[in-house]
């Protein structure tokens, strides 16, 4: 975004002019997730990867949010989210 602006190029007699904006580039995700299988009663870690330390991040499970609970543990170290599954059950699968 530092570069945003106008640009001109002056001959003296002449002028171009260009406007420049620059983007964002957007997240992306750089690792996915990895199924994982578990005895019932262990604690689950998955966990991605993403382009962009400090973005705001959504779980799911069966398109329904998981909030941070006694049963989920969401975190972020970096470009790393996390969320940890307590005390699995079938259900969780």
């Amino acid at each position: 975004k530092a570069d945003a602006g106008l640009y001109t190029c002056d001959i003296g007699t002449d002028v171009a002019k260009s406007k420049v904006s620059v983007q964002e580039k957007p997240t992306e995700v750089t690792k996915q997730l990895e199924d994982k299988t578990s005895q019932a009663g262990q604690d689950i870690k998955l966990s991605c990867e993403l382009s962009k330390p400090d973005v705001n991040i959504r779980w799911y499970k069966d398109g329904k949010a998981i909030r941070k609970s006694q049963k989920y543990d969401l975190q972020q170290e970096g470009t790393r989210a996390i969320l940890i599954i307590r005390d699995s059950t079938v259900k969780d699968s």
